[in-house]
């Protein structure tokens, strides 16, 4: 089960959130907004302390817990697109990739679209609404 998206743009401001359980917690938005900048610093150092030497690390990738598995894509812009899964979820780097390719369709080709601004886009939520239910059930 996929719990939860979240894109970040590249100077860590909460773009786009969307949950998909209806059990988790609800946030307020100055809270969400705080889990994203938060995110961001902790991927920024993560990609910095690589334990090989002469090694360029991505930062963080997967937060593994005894509850949920948060996966992250950051792309050659430096969007990162997070999800908040059951840890038993299979090929979450595909849905990672393919949320990715719906954002780029639906959000990075809209001619009304302000790159590095909130996401609202109809379209986006309704193929992304098809891929998570594709995924699953």
């Amino acid at each position: 089960m996929i719990f939860s998206l979240y894109i970040i743009n590249k100077a860590g401001g909460l773009i786009y959130q969307k949950d998909f359980s209806e059990g988790l917690a609800k946030l307020t938005d100055n809270e969400y907004l705080v889990l994203a900048a938060t995110f961001h610093s902790v991927h920024a150092i993560t990609s910095k302390i690589s334990p090989i030497r002469n090694a360029t690390s991505s930062g963080l990738e997967v937060l593994d817990a005894d509850t949920f598995k948060l996966y992250c894509y950051q792309t050659l812009t430096g969007t990162k697109f997070l999800i908040l899964s059951d840890p038993s979820h299979p090929n979450i780097d595909l849905v990672l990739r393919r949320t990715y390719d719906i954002y780029g369709d639906f959000v990075m080709k809209n001619p009304f679209y302000t790159p590095e601004m909130p996401i609202r886009s109809e379209l986006f939520d309704i193929n992304l609404a098809k891929l998570i239910k594709q995924v699953t059930g």
